[in-house]
């Protein structure tokens, strides 16, 4: 039975705002460098006013957000479920996700007042990306923001890791998984950040049940969900938890479990300037490429080339003719 969308998509809605930084100014202001803190909005517009410095990219945004517009930039059709307020930053996301070519829930008639969620991105000279995020409206995610029949007219489920921060937000998850399972849609999840493995284990376990049928993790989050110190008793402890699943390894590629061998995907090397955004669109590329007839081998090729254009650059999101060269170099 064919279904009309290739991904539907379930996160949070943040409005990315991006900077580069030094070391010096994480330290000064004990910011933990690398990973994803969640921070109330007083303390994001005080960074902001502190970095003084012009912002150089502004997108909707969000990890699952960035995967299912990757997906969409490749020729995928992509459904997001997500929540935005009724504000000027609310409007600009919900106005860049449809430009982007991904349908939503976001009928601008129907959001409520409040507070659109923000994303603080500092970029250091090392490329790597600490993220320091403001909710806001998106803390209410919940079971009343899903949309059942593009869930259930999906080929893949995917649920951003981000979520099991608040109680409203993992039962939307799960209703979301409840929803696929009934209608033959399979079921992606992405940890999304270490933070989230090392502080929400339980809620994965939750969610992910008696298992998922993909799984994204990289390295750090595969040691720490697993309980491993080494990768490849972690690949194997994985098995039980998903039927297929990724290892982003960075710099070194990838690693594939296609239910059946190990694929290792190589790099693309590459100067890397700004690592945000890697895993999402390694995420989405590799969604786009087996929801349209791509193996898992070619799948993890385009989403290494997609991923290593991204830390080339500054920003999470390719242009339209980037996607296309690259899927012209997968297939020349």
């Amino acid at each position: 039975m064919s279904k009309k969308y290739d991904v539907a998509a379930v996160g949070n809605a943040l409005v990315d705002i991006e900077f580069s930084v030094s070391d010096q100014f994480l330290e000064e202001f004990q910011i933990e460098k690398g990973i994803m803190t969640l921070v109330d909005e007083e303390r994001q517009t005080k960074l902001m006013q502190e970095i003084n410095t012009k912002t150089t990219k502004m997108q909707c945004g969000g990890s699952a957000a960035n995967s299912v517009i990757a997906l969409s930039q490749f020729g995928g059709s992509g459904y997001y479920c997500c929540k935005v307020a009724d504000d000027e930053l609310g409007r600009f996301f919900a106005k860049d996700l449809s430009d982007a070519g991904v349908d939503n829930n976001l009928n601008p008639i129907q959001l409520e007042k409040g507070i659109t969620g923000k994303c603080l991105v500092m970029v250091t000279q090392d490329a790597e990306r600490t993220m320091n995020t403001f909710l806001g409206i998106t803390q209410d995610f919940s079971t009343r923001e899903l949309n059942d029949f593009a869930i259930k007219d999906a080929k893949y489920l995917y649920l951003e890791g981000y979520l099991v921060t608040s109680e409203n937000g993992k039962e939307a998850m799960l209703q979301a998984k409840r929803l696929a399972e009934r209608s033959g849609t399979k079921v992606s999840l992405t940890f999304s950040d270490p933070a989230m493995v090392k502080y929400f284990r339980g809620a994965f376990d939750d969610i992910i049940g008696p298992s998922v049928d993909l799984l994204f993790a990289n390295e750090e989050e595969a040691k720490l969900f697993t309980g491993k110190d080494n990768l490849l008793e972690a690949r194997e402890e994985l098995k039980k938890a998903a039927h297929h699943f990724v290892i982003t390894q960075g710099k070194n590629g990838a690693m594939i479990f296609d239910g059946d061998t190990y694929i290792d995907i190589e790099p693309y090397p590459i100067k890397a300037v700004d690592s945000n955004g890697a895993g999402d669109m390694f995420a989405g590329a590799f969604l786009y490429g087996i929801t349209n007839g791509h193996s898992y081998a070619s799948s993890g090729k385009l989403a290494s080339m997609a991923s290593s254009q991204i830390v080339g650059q500054f920003g999470p999101r390719l242009e339209w003719h980037e996607a296309k060269k690259i899927l012209a170099r997968l297939h020349p």
